[in-house]
């Protein structure tokens, strides 16, 4: 039996005016979800308990099959998981995005640009916090690179006791309301802004029309997770494929198989084509479990690029749904497919909510009908199925429950 998850990022929606009141869920050409959706289950889940926040460490922790309200310890020091960073119990993490602010005087009264600096590339980034950990670093604290603007702080023997705001929250707000009350996670990120407004990195990207990633903006603390493996948990092995360092850093700790895909962007224009063949190779290698993330639909949904949000669908369902469901009708075993998102990046907002998700649970062996024939928000309420805790599905997907 094969099992395999495909997360839909930030895909959920609430009805859009560009779109003539659909959601980009009912605009989108997706023959090959639709397919799943009416021989499989379909029905709403809550992936985000109430109390926390509704971010992807959490909800993700909830699809993987982890009950946040036990495991979760915050976003970044799964991120620092994924890409090597050596953690103490008493260290805690930060997110470090590099962010495009305005350029008005006082740093209190600059505006929130670009959460992403138009997503940057990992190399270019990677100078930037370079150049900012070598002037701020300390016995204290670094800084570490990560993947586009997705950056990481450590800072050694300090308590976790920080009230912070993710940047996409506050697109294109002026941010003093929203800076950190501790006065050295503020000053690092004034400091920064010096070192970095005037780098050559930016210099050229502002020559190409492109945003200058001229300020780290610090939020997402947390510290060491512990998270049960997948061998020891479920008896399974199993593959991660994501270009999102937080995704990742799931996957390692539970002991997953990680696979880095050359051009995995965590946007639109991601290599969709080299997903879906890393995760039938990890199937045909002996794989029990995939799970394939995709980015695309939550970065448009914080962007609120409305064509893009509906393009990263249809582009899923060809490249992705439709190879890998095509592999798996042909390899001579069972399977169990949950597609869903994590949850909603509604457009008209441009940030994430915990409200319900749907889903989508085909069993190749025991298909059934949900009463829809499409998958979207409103045919996944219409059927009554409702799953209060996210983390209760994977139980679902594996024939547990």
């Amino acid at each position: 039996m094969k099992y395999i998850v495909i997360l839909t990022d930030g895909a959920a929606d609430t009805p859009v005016e560009e779109l003539g009141g659909r959601t980009p869920l009912e605009a989108a050409n997706k023959p090959s979800i639709d397919a799943l959706a009416a021989k499989g289950e379909v029905g709403i889940v809550t992936t985000v308990p109430e109390g926390f926040p509704p971010g992807s460490d959490v909800a993700n922790l909830a699809v993987f099959g982890y009950d946040p309200q036990k495991y979760y310890t915050g976003r970044s020091p799964l991120e620092a998981e994924s890409i090597g960073v050596p953690l103490k119990l008493t260290d805690t993490t930060f997110r470090a995005n590099v962010v495009t602010l305005s350029d008005d005087e006082n740093y209190e009264d600059k505006t929130m640009v670009d959460y992403s600096s138009d997503e940057i590339t990992t190399g270019e980034a990677h100078k930037l916090i370079d150049a900012v950990n070598a002037e701020l670093a300390c016995d204290d604290y670094e800084f570490f690179g990560g993947t586009s603007y997705r950056h990481l702080l450590v800072w050694h023997n300090k308590e976790n006791n920080f009230s912070l705001t993710p940047p996409h929250d506050i697109s294109g707000r002026v941010i003093g309301e929203y800076l950190p009350k501790d006065e050295t996670i503020l000053n690092l990120m004034k400091k920064s802004y010096d070192i970095l407004k005037d780098h050559p990195i930016n210099r050229d990207r502002i020559s190409r029309g492109l945003h200058p990633a001229n300020s780290v903006w610090i939020w997402g603390n947390g510290t060491k997770p512990n998270l049960d493996t997948y061998a020891s948990k479920f008896g399974l092995s199993g593959t991660v494929i994501s270009a999102v360092d937080l995704i990742k850093g799931i996957g390692r700790c539970a002991g997953l198989n990680v696979v880095e895909i050359e051009g995995a962007t965590g946007t639109v224009h991601t290599n969709f084509d080299g997903k879906a063949k890393a995760a039938i190779k990890a199937l045909e290698n002996g794989d029990d479990f995939v799970y394939v993330h995709l980015e695309a639909a939550d970065e448009a949904g914080h962007r609120h690029e409305t064509d893009n949000k509906v393009k990263s669908i249809e582009l899923i369902d060809q490249k992705i749904v439709a190879p890998i469901i095509g592999y798996l009708k042909t390899c001579g075993e069972d399977f169990n497919v949950l597609l869903m998102p994590d949850h909603p990046t509604p457009l008209n907002i441009m940030t994430h909510t915990s409200d319900p998700v749907p889903y989508i649970l085909y069993k190749s062996n025991a298909e059934i009908s949900s009463g829809v024939e499409s998958y979207t928000e409103e045919n996944a309420r219409k059927t009554g199925v409702v799953t209060k805790h996210g983390y209760n599905l994977i139980n679902k997907l594996l024939n547990r429950i």
